[in-house]
């Protein structure tokens, strides 16, 4: 197992590279940093030259990502346009993301499963059909139609929670926008679930595990959950980034000031080292996903070894 981390913490220095360099060209060489600060108004000719230099943009694509890279294993992530560093961006809004991720997988993991194995063990039946139908139509509609739809009716209507959220983002606040954040992903895990039980319940070592006479929570829970999360768990480590990224719809929605707000505004403000930044730390947000992924496979399923 040992070996095998290693190998895979190796494997992710190229792709780590390779990541963030396509984002750091994407960035930097089809956009301009400088005009976006000046917005409409045409800068200065010396003024863009001295300030193309203090932030290194006068070298060359390859020796400005170098430049970064230095920057970046020294822990220094570059200053925003306002004068704020990077650093200080990420200390406030990914604690916030973080929490609101933590809320989401959670009624993805809790009530996605749940609704899969339910429907996985009554195959044809009525409420096999009527989830399918139920998530079919979650995974339809767009999140930023159910935010504000759950925001008016449960905030603004009814009353029953905050329709945004305070800027210390506690987690009782952040349950409706986690449910909101959740529900496509809901969907998916509840959909795999239910055809991983479907196809594992008919399998050899579950009708052996009945013919011994287990209890049938036993056999549900020990021997056929088990093997049928491989799938699933698949899906919900790389939703971790994904989640994380792609709050922009739902944080806007409630006012959360996280990591899909200040990449809404790193990107609406042309703000490049904003970008940059965050997106550098979600690409180690997904390595790291996906490596606790592939260790959570011996764990499920005791044939999986690493070498």
């Amino acid at each position: 197992m040992g070996r095998y981390v290693i190998r895979r913490l190796l494997q992710m220095i190229p792709v780590f590279i390779g990541s963030t360099f396509l984002i750091f060209f994407m960035v930097y060489a089809l956009g301009d940093p400088v005009a976006a600060l000046f917005g409409d108004k045409a800068p200065d000719p010396a003024t863009a030259a001295r300030i193309r230099k203090d932030l290194y943009l006068d070298q060359p694509l390859w020796k400005q990502y170098l430049h970064y890279m230095g920057q970046i294993f020294q822990g220094d992530f570059g200053t925003a346009f306002n004068g704020q560093k990077v650093t200080e961006l990420m200390s406030t809004a990914f604690p916030v993301t973080l929490r609101l991720t933590i809320v989401a997988i959670i009624i993805e993991i809790i009530v996605g499963i749940t609704l899969g194995v339910v429907s996985g063990l009554r195959r044809g039946k009525a409420i096999d059909t009527t989830l399918l139908v139920l998530t079919l139509v979650v995974i339809s509609v767009p999140t930023f139609v159910t935010g504000y739809l759950l925001q008016f009716v449960l905030g603004v209507k009814w009353g029953w929670v905050r329709p945004t959220v305070s800027p210390s983002a506690p987690f009782d606040e952040l349950i409706l926008p986690g449910v909101v954040l959740a529900l496509v992903s809901l969907a998916y895990v509840t959909r795999l679930s239910r055809t991983s039980i479907a196809e594992n319940v008919r399998a050899d070592y579950v009708r052996t595990a009945i013919a011994k006479g287990l209890p049938r929570r036993r056999v549900i829970t020990r021997h056929l959950l088990r093997n049928s999360l491989i799938p699933v768990v698949t899906f919900i480590g790389t939703d971790i980034g994904a989640l994380m990224g792609g709050a922009i719809v739902t944080e806007r929605i409630f006012n959360i000031h996280g990591v899909g707000y200040q990449l809404y505004q790193g990107i609406l403000r042309n703000n490049s080292p904003t970008v940059v930044g965050f997106v550098t730390i979600l690409v180690i947000v997904f390595l790291l996903a996906n490596l606790l992924v592939d260790l959570l496979y011996a764990v499920l399923d005791p044939r999986i070894r690493y070498a």
